[in-house]
């Protein structure tokens, strides 16, 4: 499936191909008609040769007078992901060896030679692509003329030209390389536009609406405050006099202190004096007891007499004591002698005197 080169004269020789005016000789064969697989050993290249036999007669009269050669894609659309390898995939036909061949890769859009091979040798490219393009050597003498591109991007995105020359002939086909990116997409500048005004506006809304609240809050922050200050000020008042009373009594205080230490003062000289009158004192019981010491000698022999003679008067008194119990027991007999012979005079006064 591939576009043939179209020379300037394609359109005069439309009817002598056998085709209409409106037909187009290189339109793009569909995928349904590749139905067999050709003989140039290309794993993926399938054309029928009656349907292409049209398209190599019109080739063949584009430029009168130049040898063609028939380049055909297989497919003129590959897909691949960023990051990707892909292999853009060109055949000759009829199949003949391309080791000798100037084969060149070309980007439509930049009209910029991707890859350059000419007689067995890689010639110049495009800076963007050297290091991550080859061409596939080992199907060049089946008439592959296949390109390897590695690491793909979204730059590479395009139509790429394979153009071969062997001598007089020249051929072409074009391939497009459509790379996607999974996490990315492209927009349209327009719809990155809305997308960049939206967002301001949606953000400007919100950030007018954080702000209006903040501002809600510190105003009502600002009441509070105001508030707590009121009443810190009135506590302040309260504590202001509490304080002037504290001090005014503090102050009565320190003057009562300061009496009683006025006093203390006083009653501390009154003890000073009375302490060394009690020195004197103690200095004369001294004298009077050293005195009393001397005198204390005749009284202690004394004493000691008089000691004594206690013992002795007790010794006394202890034998005039039972001296006296024994008196008082003979004055207890005595006594009832007395009443028995009182009671016997009285006996004898009653009896009757013998006559």
């Amino acid at each position: 499936m591939g576009r043939l080169h179209r020379s300037p004269s394609a359109s005069q020789s439309c009817f002598a191909a056998g085709f209409g005016c409106n037909s187009d000789p290189l339109r793009t064969i569909p995928r349904s008609q590749m139905r067999f697989t050709s003989g140039c050993n290309h794993p993926s290249f399938t054309l029928p040769w009656r349907t292409l036999l049209p398209y190599l007669v019109a080739l063949h009269l584009l430029q009168p007078g130049s040898a063609q050669i028939t380049v055909v894609a297989p497919s003129l659309r590959v897909t691949a992901n960023v990051g990707q390898d892909v292999v853009l995939r060109c055949q000759l036909s009829p199949c003949k060896n391309a080791w000798r061949s100037d084969i060149r890769w070309i980007q439509l859009r930049s009209s910029g030679i991707v890859h350059h091979y000419e007689d067995g040798l890689d010639l110049e490219q495009m800076q963007e692509y050297k290091g991550r393009t080859e061409l596939l050597r080992d199907g060049l003498s089946d008439g592959n003329l296949d390109l390897r591109i590695t690491d793909v991007s979204t730059s590479d995105i395009g139509s790429y030209s394979c153009v071969v020359q062997d001598g007089d002939g020249y051929g072409q086909a074009v391939v497009n390389l459509e790379v996607s990116d999974p996490f990315s997409q492209i927009v349209h500048p327009w719809k990155v536009a809305l997308a960049v005004v939206i967002t301001i506006l949606v953000g400007s809304f919100v950030i007018i609406v954080f702000l209006y609240r903040k501002k809600a809050s510190q105003s009502r922050e600002l009441k509070r405050k105001d508030a707590e200050l009121v009443e810190l000020d009135e506590i302040s008042g309260l504590r202001a006099e509490n304080l002037k009373k504290l001090a005014s009594k503090l102050n009565e205080n320190a003057d009562e202190v300061e009496d009683c230490n006025l006093e203390l003062k006083k009653d501390s000289e009154e003890m000073g004096s009375g302490i060394a009158d009690l020195k004197e004192l103690a200095a004369k019981l001294k004298e009077y007891i050293a005195e009393n010491q001397r005198r204390n000698v005749p009284l202690n022999n004394i004493a000691a007499k008089l000691e004594h003679q206690t013992k002795e008067l007790d010794k006394q008194h202890s034998q005039f004591y039972r001296h006296f119990q024994r008196m008082d027991l003979s004055a207890v007999n005595q006594k009832k002698l007395v009443t028995k012979l009182e009671e016997h005079c009285n006996q004898m006064g009653e009896s009757p005197l013998p006559n």
